[in-house]
């Protein structure tokens, strides 16, 4: 796949604030049932009382949310000042008296990360693949994990062939004016949802029809939105679930919990530990 950083102009990245905030008129406590539930199974814990909880990329800030509903005091940062007001946004509503700061920054800043000091867990869940320099946003990542801390993350698949032309589509997105992004969409829609309407048909005669607009995807999120941060989502960089175990398991970091999407389209989601100090 084409190296993220080519050719890579100021105006190639994707508005994922943007989108963020619109995503963010949707949020209920349902989504954040679901949100809770997306944080709280794989780290396999019941709560996070007296941990400190670091989101970076924090995007809409519906896991820091989650996090901060959990119990525990939380940082969340956004290289995206329409990320950063949209999580601003969500806290005022749900929790402004929530032991939960937000602010700029981006986790290739050297000098930014330097002063976070460590956390007890390290959440970056779809974002590092975004950053246009993967590997060096997994390995500051990594270093911002306490002793017996978590690294929470998830990383679009490797899908060689498929992974490059999407690379190229995300590109032109970003490249293209109102009209061409609507069509891009569209296609998008038409080539991931090939397959829906027969499950659709059988969801409907087992479940009753249920409004589209209403429906709410795993981790509390919308298809639309979803649609729109992937085929917008630009930088884009891919991996395998092997990459990033070696990667971290050289680091230190021991495997707690994996969940791949099967070597298709979509991300692979980790949890390491970094040893507690002896």
């Amino acid at each position: 796949m084409p190296d993220a950083r080519a050719g890579l102009r100021r105006d190639d990245r994707f508005r994922f604030g943007e989108n963020w905030r619109s995503f963010n008129a949707l949020v209920d406590e349902t989504r954040i049932s679901a949100a809770v539930e997306a944080v709280r199974r794989p780290l396999g814990v019941t709560d996070l009382r007296g941990r400190t909880f670091l989101d970076v990329g924090c995007g809409s800030g519906l896991f820091s949310l989650a996090a901060q509903r959990l119990g525990a005091r939380v940082r969340s940062f956004d290289l995206d000042p329409e990320s950063v007001a949209a999580a601003a946004g969500l806290r005022e509503r749900f929790a402004p008296d929530g032991d939960w700061a937000i602010e700029d920054g981006s986790i290739l800043d050297e000098h930014f990360i330097r002063r976070l000091g460590t956390f007890d867990v390290v959440y970056a869940w779809g974002v590092l693949h975004h950053t246009g320099d993967l590997w060096a946003a997994i390995e500051a990542t990594s270093r911002l994990v306490a002793p017996g801390g978590l690294i929470y993350l998830s990383v679009y698949n490797d899908q060689g062939p498929r992974s490059r032309l999407w690379w190229r589509v995300k590109r032109r997105y970003n490249r293209s004016g109102p009209l061409v992004r609507r069509l891009l969409i569209v296609a998008a829609a038409a080539y991931l949802g090939r397959h829906v309407p027969l499950r659709r048909m059988i969801s409907v005669a087992s479940t009753g029809l249920v409004s589209p607009g209403r429906r709410v995807r795993p981790r509390g999120m919308s298809t639309r939105h979803d649609l729109v941060d992937w085929v917008g989502g630009f930088p884009f960089e891919v991996a395998t679930p092997e990459q990033v175990f070696r990667f971290l398991r050289s680091r230190g970091f021991e495997l707690r919990h994996l969940t791949t999407c099967g070597g298709g389209l979509g991300c692979n989601e980790f949890v390491f530990q970094r040893p507690p100090v002896e």
